[in-house]
Order: C-alpha cells, then sequence, then structure tokens
C-alpha cells in the first residue's frame, strides 16, 4: 500500500512550490488514476515519490507498505518494490538493452539478500516476458532505448516492471505518443502485472488510456493538489467537460 501524507515539494533550483500539502492512499491491489492539467504537478508528484534529484521535499510522508521510502535513496526505493515508468525514457547509446536489464535485475537481487540470476535462467526469463509484450528479440540486442520509437519504449519499459516484479507501479503519461496498437499492447501488459499485492498509481491527460487500463479510483489534481476523487465515472466526466472548474476551485 502506498499513503502520501501532507507531501509539500518544492523544486530545488527557484524554491517553487508545486506539490502543496497533497494526501493520498492507494491500498494494495488497487489501480488509481490522477489526472489534470498540464503544470498540475502530476510528474513532480512521480518523481519525488522516485526519489528523483533536484526536489526538494518540504514536508510530509511517503509510505510504502508502512516505510517512509523519502529516508531512501533511490536504488533503495526500487529495491522495497517500487517502480516508475517514465513519460519520455531516454536513450543510452552503448549500454546494451540485455546488459542493462541483467544488471537491474541483479542489482535488486542483491539489496533483497538474494543470489545472482544464472544466465541461463535471466534468459528463459527475459525470452518468457519478451514474447508477451511482443518485444522483438532483435530489439533486446541493440543499445537501450537507442533508435526505437515512442511505442518501443514504452513496451520496454513496461517488461522492465515485469521483470523486476515491483509491489507498487508508477506509470506516468505512458500513454504519451502511442498509437492505438501500441497502446493496447502496452495496457495488456500493465493488466497482466495487476495482483491483489500489487498497486498501480497511473497518471494520464486522457480517457482513452483508461478505457485499456481500468481504474478503481480516479482522482483529479490541480496546483498541486487532490481536488476531487471518484470511481472510473469521474474520468468520462473529465473528459466531456475538461478541467475547467477544478482549476478554478484549487485557485
Amino acid at each position: 500500500m502506498l499513503e502520501i501524507r501532507n507531501l509539500t515539494v518544492k523544486i530545488a533550483e527557484d524554491d517553487k512550490t508545486i506539490i502543496d500539502g497533497l494526501s493520498l492512499t492507494v491500498k494494495d491491489g488497487e489501480v488509481a488514476a490522477i489526472m489534470g492539467p498540464n503544470g498540475s504537478g502530476k510528474s513532480t508528484l512521480s518523481y519525488a515519490i522516485a526519489g528523483k534529484e533536484d526536489y526538494e521535499i518540504v514536508e510530509g510522508e511517503v509510505l510504502l507498505d508502512g516505510k517512509n521510502i523519502l529516508e531512501m535513496a533511490a536504488d533503495e526505493r526500487a529495491a522495497k518494490g517500487l517502480f516508475l515508468a517514465f513519460q519520455y525514457p531516454i536513450e543510452i547509446p552503448g549500454v546494451a538493452t540485455m546488459t542493462f536489464l541483467k544488471a537491474a535485475m541483479n542489482a535488486q537481487r542483491k539489496k533483497r539478500g538474494e543470489g545472482e540470476l544464472s544466465t541461463p535462467d535471466f534468459m528463459r526469463t527475459v525470452r518468457a516476458g519478451a514474447e508477451k509484450l511482443q518485444v522483438p528479440m532483435d530489439m533486446l540486442k541493440r543499445g537501450l532505448n537507442v533508435g526505437f520509437s515512442g511505442g518501443e519504449k514504452k513496451r520496454m519499459e513496461i517488461l522492465q516492471m515485469a521483470l523486476l516484479a515491483p509491489t507498487f507501479g508508477i506509470l506516468d503519461e505512458t500513454d504519451s505518443g502511442l498509437d492505438i496498437d501500441a497502446l493496447r499492447i502496452v495496457a495488456d501488459g500493465v493488466n497482466a502485472l495487476r495482483d491483489p499485492k500489487r498497486g498501480f498509481l497511473v497518471i494520464t491527460h486522457y480517457q482513452r488510456l483508461l478505457d485499456y487500463i481500468r481504474p478503481d479510483t480516479v482522482h483529479v489534481m490541480a496546483r498541486g493538489k487532490i481536488v476531487r476523487s471518484g470511481g472510473p465515472e469521474l474520468a468520462l466526466e473529465l473528459e466531456k467537460n475538461g478541467y475547467r472548474d477544478y482549476v478554478s476551485e484549487a485557485a
């Protein structure tokens, strides 16, 4: 379970408050969606939870299974079971995808006190995951995300999530730049990972992603706060009416 308690976050370099006393709970097995206009702080929230640098935590707590992860380094948060899928996955020339995947999996296993995967076990695990997500093996032989289309980069991130098997996944506008076929593949991969012991926070602007990853709850975020919460029907209302009323309420 993820519990965010009265979280306030600033951008360190210009002392600008982006998240302003935000509280939110996502239970085990729950898929919670956060929707809101540009500039509302959605991506900042995901970065702050994951431990990205350049953000100052002014006050508040973020508890993952009862432990305050704000006191942990980013790699410790990942080993604890947190995963963040970025809106724009970066290319890393010179780093082979398979090398990266094996290093990531074994780094987390080491943090948890587990032994490293053997090469045969690693290869079997990756091949099985890649097949489910329609990731061709030749993609895995290239540099990480190098020359990948937007859809390929997102599928690669979902593959990473499947291999790392986190207890909580955050998807930061993972539908950005995807055509309908890629969107379905990515959504199918996420849905395959839904589990009574795994929660998700899905950040998006649009209803279309939630047609495929159906949320249990929907939260509207504006000016760094959650201003309304509801069920899946709230996303349909937002698609129809937009965010104008919520921006006004938060002002």
